[in-house]
């Protein structure tokens, strides 16, 4: 007798170490469920079962691209573009841009850089539509935020993405996402429209890490539709500058024609060339021409000369 209540026993503990080494070797496919936790605790219900592994390494049965949670976690529920701290962000990291689609199929209509008719920096790229086309998720992520914004982006949505970067799409029509939906590069997130500060059709397209507002066309080769590169690498140093792979088509026209190059907010001073004014290199880099005068030191009937270089600031 003694011996058949060790062999019962011997049963009982061999049935149950199996059954709590079926539940760990149990595999999914992202981190931190708690259903899934609960599904391996149900399986592993007994007084005499030995222990789980630590419960935190079990992962959970999620879609295949829900981004890792621990990128939802600064700045998640602001209301602001920007919601990160300048203290965080490193000085440099390398980028995935692989898994991409173009936003639209529009070329570039202005360009990422100094507008010296506003007197700030345009933070994005303009890119042709009609109105109500169909503005596509760039790359997989988790929407942010939509929001309205009547002097600025209009009808907007952010999404956030697994390699770090945010995107933003503004002067939209209508959303067609919400926060803290799961898209897919290429996954319908608007209607384009004119919304918003903006004087015709179009989508103004953002590419930003950590709060930089990155030039999208350091990224995307937007005539061919493509990235440049399967990564890109952010540096604090150089993240305005775009990269010319592409053909000058990439470029919009208002940028070919403007001999100042008033996207170089950093420029502080210029050189003038054959057929400037004071008025023209003033406007370029959104200043007065009297302020232009006073910063250099010019009376009102002073005449500028080729060769002359001018302080900007």
């Amino acid at each position: 007798m003694i011996f058949l209540k060790k062999l019962t026993a011997l049963a009982i503990f061999s049935a149950l170490t199996l059954s709590g080494a079926m539940a760990q070797t149990i595999t999914s496919k992202s981190p931190h469920s708690d259903a899934h936790k609960q599904l391996l605790a149900n399986q592993a219900k007994s007084k005499d079962q030995i222990r789980l592994v630590e419960k935190n390494t079990f992962i959970d049965l999620i879609d295949d691209i829900e981004p890792e949670p621990d990128i939802y976690t600064e700045g998640w529920n602001s209301k602001a573009v920007n919601p990160f701290n300048e203290s965080d962000v490193p000085d440099s990291k390398l980028i995935d841009v692989t898994g991409y689609f173009m936003p639209v199929p529009g070329q570039v209509t202005s360009n990422y850089g100094y507008r010296a008719r506003f007197g700030r920096m345009h933070k994005g790229i303009d890119l042709a539509i009609k109105s109500n086309d169909t503005i596509y998720a760039a790359f997989d992520g988790k929407v942010r935020l939509t929001n309205y914004e009547a002097k600025g982006y209009g009808n907007y949505v952010i999404i956030r993405h697994p390699n770090g970067l945010e995107t933003v799409y503004g002067h939209l029509n209508k959303h067609l996402v919400k926060p803290d939906q799961v898209v897919k590069a290429g996954d319908p997130i608007g209607l384009g429209g004119s919304t918003g500060r903006s004087t015709g059709p179009h989508l103004h397209f953002e590419t930003r890490f950590m709060g930089y507002a990155i030039n999208p066309a350091a990224i995307f080769d937007f005539a061919n539709h493509t990235t440049h590169t399967d990564q890109y690498m952010f540096s604090k140093k150089t993240y305005t500058k775009a990269r010319n792979y592409a053909p000058t088509g990439n470029l919009a026209k208002a940028e070919k024609e403007n001999p100042y190059r008033a996207a170089d907010a950093e420029k502080n001073t210029y050189t003038v060339r054959k057929g400037d004014t004071l008025s023209s290199i003033a406007r370029a880099y959104g200043v007065s021409a009297t302020t232009l005068r006073k910063i250099n030191n010019m009376a009102s009937s002073d005449v500028i000369k080729v060769g002359q270089v001018l302080k900007l600031k």
